[in-house]
């Protein structure tokens, strides 16, 4: 008897729940592995661009088309470029991270005091847009340096924070095919390919594009409400 309720039970469930289960497994999972998903960021690696607490829309098409759940690509319309916030798993642990593409393949990286050599070349700095520094702490704005770099093209805003023991000299290192070297925007506080190496191209699954919402979670988790839905460069 007990057995006939408990299978009467499952039915009844299963009816119940069918539907949801079938939109999860086939459209759910589906749309967030292949096609769009979203990012809580954790740390302050990227900061200023990105700050922990935010949730990130990732753009898992800007590359190409997987299989879901796998790295088996259907088909692949770009690459990475330099300058583009990705989402990639570290080659160390696998964990999933937020960082920006430094060097593509066949480039020649170099580091010197923080400041990133491409191919030869220092990278363009100068100064910064004051909306970055709004969102920062104030013991975090006067302990810190913050810059604007020209990566091909793509001007983005840095950080480093002198007191903090980091990577501030590395290479010169060339980037081997298929491979990419990535970097945090909060220099002395990421870890990134100055630690673990180059990341491999099916490793990065899709383009961060903007953020959706952002909570403060170094204070009681407020919201920033002009981080909301703002896009990230």
């Amino acid at each position: 008897m007990k057995n006939q309720r408990a299978i009467k039970y499952i039915c009844r469930l299963w009816k119940e729940w069918r539907m949801t289960i079938f939109f999860v497994v086939f459209v759910v999972i589906p749309v967030k592995s292949s096609l769009a998903d979203w990012n809580w960021v954790p740390t302050g690696s990227m900061k200023p661009t990105i700050l922990e607490g935010d949730l990130v829309y990732v753009n898992k098409l800007a590359y190409g088309l997987r299989v879901p759940l796998t790295f088996y690509r259907l088909a692949k319309w770009a690459d990475p470029k330099r300058g583009d916030i990705v989402i990639c798993f570290s080659p160390e642990d696998e964990s999933r991270l937020v960082k920006r593409i430094v060097a593509v393949p066949g480039d020649r990286i170099e580091m010197r005091n923080n400041a990133v050599f491409l191919n030869g070349r220092r990278l363009a700095y100068g100064q910064i847009d004051p909306k970055y520094a709004e969102a920062l702490p104030s013991r975090l704005k006067d302990n810190s340096i913050l810059a604007t770099e020209d990566l091909d093209g793509t001007t983005h805003a840095v950080m480093s924070t002198p007191s903090v023991r980091a990577i501030r000299n590395f290479g010169p290192a060339t980037v081997p095919q298929d491979n990419y070297f990535v970097m945090g925007d909060n220099r002395d506080c990421s870890k990134d390919s100055r630690y673990f190496g180059f990341v491999e191209r099916k490793a990065i699954v899709g383009k961060a594009k903007g953020v959706i919402l952002s909570f403060d979670i170094t204070d009681k988790y407020q919201p920033r409400f002009k981080r909301f839905f703002a896009p990230v460069d």
